[in-house]
């Protein structure tokens, strides 16, 4: 009897373990399953990675290819980068110029990844008026995204392409987008009047790089910098002489240094002008994962309430 019963025990046991195997098996490679129907997309920065994830949400499957904190001008393709990019359904590039730098490393991507331009890879920035570069009168300034009225057209560019290339959640993303757009908007709206309360002459924003045309433009402000795009010479002898002409020709009373450059040069024109470097903002780049600026609303929010504060000092 007892023998019987060791026995029995045993089966019991060999069958609950079978049942554990199948059922942990299903479970485990149910996300498997769901990953690989999901639309897959890849982005070629931070922000834009952010708006998609804003209207895709958890029905897509969602790659960028430059890490946060490192500059989009020039950047190097990674064996990842390549085979996510070759998976992809949708590729999300900024346009304007932007990644054209290293001798043109996103073209390079998109002919080794076999894809095309206007089939599987959009430029976010389509239906955005360019602004251009001073130095270059030819070439777009590809910082578009920092006038929030442009960053609400790319959602729209965006939502569009995702809705064409997965008609069964079009609904879906159209209600995200809608959402979006309008927290996107209100913010834009209280930032229109958030200046005004300025005198202009103090109204000078100061920076590294001349990425702030846009915002400049949207937000009141007047553009300074000591170069012009992150792709040409920094810093030379030139540029920093004519940056401190328009330092001491207005009531400017803050620096501001951008997150994904060296701080070196800035340093060099606070030390002449007597300025403080006022606060870090952001530009090309969010921030890290859990910190303050690490989405595209809280990094504009960041970027509006931080250089109001650094102007508007007595």
């Amino acid at each position: 009897m007892k023998k019987l019963l060791i026995t029995a025990a045993a089966l019991v046991a060999f069958l609950a373990g079978i049942f554990w195997f199948v059922n942990h098996r299903t479970t485990t490679k149910q996300p498997e399953a769901d990953t690989a129907t999901k639309l897959r997309v890849v982005t070629t920065n931070s922000i834009l990675e952010d708006m998609v994830r804003n209207v895709g949400k958890d029905r897509i499957h969602l790659y960028s290819i430059v890490q946060r904190g490192t500059d989009p001008h020039e950047y190097e393709p990674r064996p990842t980068d390549i085979s996510e990019a070759t998976e992809a359904d949708v590729l999300f590039h900024n346009g304007l110029n932007l990644e054209t730098g290293g001798n043109g490393w996103f073209k390079k991507l998109v002919e080794t990844s076999h894809k095309a331009f206007d089939e599987d890879v959009f430029a976010a920035s389509t239906g955005v008026k360019a602004q251009h570069l001073t130095t270059n009168v030819n070439e777009e300034d590809p910082h578009a995204w920092l006038d929030l009225q442009n960053g609400i057209q790319y959602v729209k560019t965006i939502t569009k392409v995702l809705k064409q290339k997965d008609p069964d959640n079009a609904s879906f993303y159209q209600k995200n987008a809608d959402a979006y757009t309008a927290k996107l908007q209100k913010l834009h709206e209280t930032a229109t009047q958030q200046f005004l309360d300025i005198p202009e002459e103090k109204r000078l924003l100061v920076t590294s790089e001349g990425a702030f045309k846009y915002f400049s433009a949207a937000y009141h402000v007047t553009p300074a910098y000591i170069w012009e795009i992150n792709t040409e010479a920094q810093g030379t002898p030139a540029q920093m002489k004519a940056v401190l002409a328009k330092i001491a020709a207005s009531d400017v009373r803050a620096l501001f240094v951008e997150s994904s450059v060296s701080p070196k040069s800035m340093n060099k024109v606070a030390k002449e002008t007597g300025l403080s470097i006022y606060s870090k903002i952001f530009t090309d780049s969010l921030a890290q994962k859990g910190t303050t600026g690490d989405t595209y609303y809280s990094m504009m929010k960041w970027n509006l309430d931080k250089i109001h504060a650094g102007l508007a000092q007595d």
